[in-house]
């Protein structure tokens, strides 16, 4: 039994204890349970750690824009550390909403749903959005082994010769230990399949089946290739 007159130093002590945890920074625990080192930037991180201010946060080469993040309690308890995120209001990415998680032995994104530019993450080919429908994705001991959700890709409808349509897509799912991720158009003519490793490495066909012959030459002539299912432009590259 503790004596009555060490009592309010013991609660001061715990309230010291609690506030200090509740008002850890949100930038340290970044870097404490190693989130940089799993691609995820920003140009400030601002506020507590249960709900700081990430500004100009980035996930590998996407861009997430201006979020509201914070550590989930709840996933410390059992040894992951996950980072739910949410757009600002007020900003383009406002409709943002979902997860990271990360442990010893697996990492993923959790219900993720919104539209993100996509910079320069897939160039040469000409996807300029991506938009994620409840999308989640785990990696297990560096191999995928659960995939879902819907993502849509924004193509920049400009180039000469592809005559994509403006949006190409597909459900997310687990191939060969990859994340495997089929676009196609409505006609299945056209198509953009990215599979993505654990390490951020990943591997991007655009095939497509052009209806003019010179339009074709100008493809090949452009660093296409014949493949089975038409005109393919192989892309490899790390997010």
């Amino acid at each position: 039994m503790i004596p009555l007159k060490t009592r309010p130093l013991a609660l001061f002590g715990g309230m010291m204890l609690v506030a200090l945890i509740a008002l850890f920074p949100l930038r340290l625990a970044i870097g404490l349970f190693g989130l940089a080192d799993e691609g995820l930037s920003a140009r400030e991180v601002t506020g507590p750690v249960w709900w700081g201010g990430v500004g100009e946060a980035r996930y590998g080469e996407v861009a997430l824009g201006d979020v509201s993040a914070g550590l989930s309690p709840i996933q410390l308890f059992v040894g992951r550390a996950r980072v739910d995120v949410a757009g600002r209001e007020g900003t383009t990415n406002a409709a943002l909403r979902g997860a990271f998680s990360f442990s010893r032995s697996i990492s993923g994104i959790d219900g993720v749903s919104g539209t993100l530019p996509a910079g320069n993450a897939f160039a040469p080919l000409p996807v300029t959005a991506i938009t994620l429908d409840g999308v989640s994705v785990r990696f297990s001991d560096g191999r995928c082994d659960r995939a879902e959700g819907r993502i849509t890709a924004s193509i920049d409808t400009t180039i000469p010769q592809l005559n994509l349509p403006p949006t190409l897509s597909g459900n997310a799912r687990c191939q060969a230990g990859a994340l495997l991720v089929p676009l196609a158009s409505q006609a299945q003519a056209e198509s953009i399949a990215i599979s993505i490793e654990a390490d951020g490495k990943y591997r991007a066909v655009l095939t497509v089946r052009p209806a003019d012959p010179a339009a074709a030459s100008a493809l090949l002539a452009s660093g296409f290739k014949q493949g089975g299912s038409g005109l393919q432009l192989t892309v490899n590259g790390n997010f």
